[in-house]
């Protein structure tokens, strides 16, 4: 039961994190086109639009830096799981031309810190 308590509190922890950070892009000016986008490949957190760029944002949520800050979460296999999941949602909105951007927003102790183009692969 243990587990079970612990996988809950940080699903549910996440989820806050990413409600968060959606609401902190669209006060930046920010068009959110999908939330919790999920493939077979994976799942982005959020797609969104900024000026001409279609962003993904990968959001992770801490609650001290103990593991290290949020951002340093997102690995070199993270970012290649990401940018196929990308690449499956370009294929299927028909987005091929667009500029896009990857994004990671790490929202610590309600912190926000926006890593704009945090990774390219």
């Amino acid at each position: 039961m243990q587990i079970a308590q612990k996988n809950f509190y940080k699903k549910f922890f996440g989820k806050i994190g990413e409600k968060k950070a959606e609401e902190f892009l669209k006060k930046q000016g920010y068009k959110i086109l999908e939330t919790n986008y999920k493939t077979h490949n994976g799942e982005i957190d959020i797609i969104a639009k900024d000026k001409e760029y279609i962003v993904f944002v990968e959001v992770k949520t801490r609650s001290s830096n103990e593991y290290g800050l949020p951002s340093e979460a997102v690995d070199k296999k993270k970012q290649e799981k990401y940018a196929k999941v990308a690449s499956e949602y370009l294929l299927k909105t028909k987005n091929t031309e667009s500029a896009c951007r990857f994004d990671v927003i790490g929202i610590e102790n309600g912190e926000i810190n926006h890593i704009i183009d945090a990774f390219t692969v």
